[in-house]
């Protein structure tokens, strides 16, 4: 990966500058260019105003953005502040946010998720551990560690392991998110993040000895970051921790979704651990946002939209460092992937609610069928028709919708009665298979 150029120096661009010229670029002094919180990488590959040059634009651009800027109680490995602002775009997508990811969402069976979160909080939290760790490198597919986590084995090798941890450690921070984070409880969480994962299992829940650590671009081996010396990692984690338990009356007021996010740019700027602060610092930002009241976000994934671009992602964190420490490139990055991800869940549950209605018309054409199935069993038939040939075991149902094991296995054992479930044993349990003519043999146990 290119790393970005150096931004041009604000006093430079002043220096002798004429009186025409500097009027002529303080009438183009704007945060913004065309709406968009441009880095000078992007902004010197356009088309200045007329009458100025690149650097004279760049210096606009500068001027509009210094009173939108505040200081922020981080700091870099230099010991230099970051910086934040909040022009327009960010304003819009806090409002969006604001809006979509405290209110009421409606589940498929009518009422609002938060009163039926089992389902929909399971399916996230997989899709969270699962893609977090593919970001760090885990290989095994979606399916095979889905069924992992809905049937509850042990995992076989060191991709499902980290799966396995980065699902334990989303469920513990939902136990945790009311209480202040801790540097202790920062490295129990990377202890159960990165559990059976390391060369060096001292390594797991501890900061790091020594600053050989860098960010690598794998591609062509690019450095990327050079983090902070780890003799300053204990101080620099009491700094994060204070910044992320302040409250609104602290100065300067930083919006909860904003402080979450930094809270996740900051850790991996630090890079505290030899090894999984990526998922580290993405936890701390589910931890942070769920302690704010922003409850939809259990039921999202980041890592799902940001494994599609990681590129992007990882400019996002340069175009910080290449800017006079501005985190609000990343700011904008991780808005933009929050409001994806509420779309996605919003879209998740539409086809979810589509699917719901279907199964249920059909159950619903005849009296026998009416009320001759829970909820439950409704949830898995739907599943099972769009599924032929999936396999249903009886932990996987338990878990999937927190009943007892002997609810969940009467369920079953219901639907194989009625024709509905095939059956056949896996080793020491029985598994359940959808078959391929299900839908008929619906239509036919309706009629």
């Amino acid at each position: 990966m290119r790393l970005p150029e150096t931004t041009p120096d604000l006093a430079q661009i002043f220096k002798g500058v004429q009186t025409d010229k500097l009027q002529l670029i303080l009438q183009n002094a704007s945060p913004l260019s065309k709406g968009r919180y441009l880095h000078w990488e992007e902004l010197r590959h356009r088309e200045p105003p007329q009458g100025l040059t690149h650097d004279d634009w760049w210096g606009a651009i500068l001027l509009g953005r210094l009173p939108l800027m505040q200081t922020l109680p981080l700091l870099d490995k230099r010991g230099n502040p970051f910086r934040f602002a909040t022009p327009s775009p960010v304003l819009i997508d806090l409002h969006h946010i604001d809006r979509d990811a405290a209110g009421h969402i409606h589940a498929t069976i009518g009422a609002p998720i938060k009163d039926d979160p089992n389902r929909y909080l399971l399916s996230s939290l997989i899709e969270e551990a699962i893609t977090s760790s593919q970001l760090e490198g885990a290989s095994t597919t979606r399916k095979v560690a889905a069924a992992m986590l809905r049937e509850g084995r042990k995992p076989r090798d060191h991709s499902e392991t980290m799966i396995f941890n980065n699902y334990r450690a989303m469920k513990h921070l939902r136990s945790i998110k009311q209480d202040p984070i801790t540097p202790d409880l920062i490295l129990e969480l990377h202890r159960m993040l990165t559990e059976d994962t390391l060369e060096d299992q001292k390594d797991a829940g501890r900061l790091r000895k020594v600053d050989d650590v860098r960010v690598v671009d794998a591609r062509d081996n690019t450095v990327l970051h050079i983090p902070p010396t780890h003799t300053e990692l204990p101080e620099r984690l009491e700094r994060l921790c204070a910044f992320a338990n302040a409250d609104e009356s602290s100065l300067p007021f930083v919006h909860p979704v904003l402080r979450a996010i930094l809270l996740h740019f900051m850790l991996a700027y630090d890079h505290p651990f030899v090894d999984g602060n990526g998922r580290t610092a993405r936890s701390l930002f589910y931890w942070s946002i769920a302690r704010s009241g922003y409850w939809l976000m259990e039921y999202t994934s980041i890592s799902h939209i940001l494994r599609k671009s990681p590129t992007r992602y990882m400019r996002a964190y340069l175009h910080t460092e290449f800017d006079h420490n501005d985190t609000t490139y990343f700011l904008l990055h991780q808005l933009s992937t929050i409001r994806r991800a509420i779309v996605a869940l919003h879209n998740y549950l539409s086809r979810k609610g589509q699917e719901q209605r279907e199964t249920e018309n059909m159950l619903s054409v005849s009296s026998k069928l009416r009320t001759r199935f829970n909820h439950r069993q409704v949830a898995l038939l739907t599943h099972a028709l769009r599924h032929p040939g999936e396999g249903y075991r009886v932990d996987a149902h338990q878990h999937s919708h927190n009943v007892v094991y002997q609810t969940a296995r009467n369920d079953l054992l219901d639907l194989h009665n009625l024709g509905l479930l095939e059956k056949a044993r896996q080793g020491n349990a029985y598994v359940f298979f959808a078959p391929e003519d299900l839908r008929d043999r619906l239509t036919a146990l309706a009629n």
